[in-house]
């Protein structure tokens, strides 16, 4: 995508969300936007095999309860 693809598909993804972006704003989210796709892209390219994934050794922590005092 152009520069100005990435502006209008922020400006028309915020108006369809009913956020109001002011045209400088609009700019530095089109900005993140577009290094977030060019770094995906990179990932994308990287030669990679199922042998790579390392999502089967996570596992979360179990659950805590915070601790709440009230006063």
């Amino acid at each position: 995508m152009t520069e100005n693809q990435v502006l209008a598909y922020v400006k028309a993804s915020a108006m369809a969300q009913g956020l109001v972006l002011d045209d400088e704003r609009a700019q530095r989210v089109a900005a993140h936007l577009a290094r977030t796709a060019h770094l995906a892209q990179l990932l994308e390219g990287a030669p990679m095999t199922v042998e790579d994934e390392l999502a089967e050794i996570y596992q979360p922590m179990a659950f805590q309860p915070a601790f709440y005092k009230a006063t």
